[in-house]
């Protein structure tokens, strides 16, 4: 099973509604073993990320007001990427199928699909929402 990220709009009466993905888009965000493997691992945690290291225990709720916030932390991650790959590549069951520049390349896709679904929330004044 795989991690997906969508936008949603809060809605007047209560809830949200989360808006399809475009045609152009993917909502992927990696495999549900990433999120502790990946987004909540050690080496995303000590750079002092503060939204993905949820996905170790929850669905990951961004509200409209944090995207901005949201969409630095994409970037602080993206900076470092040999060091997410390192620790990637050191996880059993990962290091005998994949390589270094494998695993960057497959967190920097993903990174990819969430900022573009975190640039769309900010277009609609919605949230993102890594499921």
């Amino acid at each position: 099973m795989s991690l997906s990220v969508d936008v949603y709009v809060p809605r007047a009466e209560g809830g949200i509604e989360v808006l399809d993905v475009p045609p152009e888009s993917s909502d992927v965000a990696g495999w549900e073993r990433w999120r502790t493997e990946v987004w909540g691992s050690e080496p995303v945690r000590s750079l002092g990320a503060r939204f993905f290291p949820r996905l170790a225990t929850e669905d990951l709720t961004v509200a409209p007001d944090e995207v901005s916030d949201f969409l630095a932390e994409c970037d602080l991650l993206r900076t470092h990427l040999a060091r997410i790959a390192d620790h990637m590549t050191a996880e059993a069951g990962t290091a005998s199928r994949k390589s270094h520049a494998e695993h960057a390349d497959d967190v920097s896709r993903r990174l990819d699909n969430i900022v573009n679904a975190a640039r769309r929330a900010l277009g609609v004044r919605g949230g993102v929402i890594i499921w």
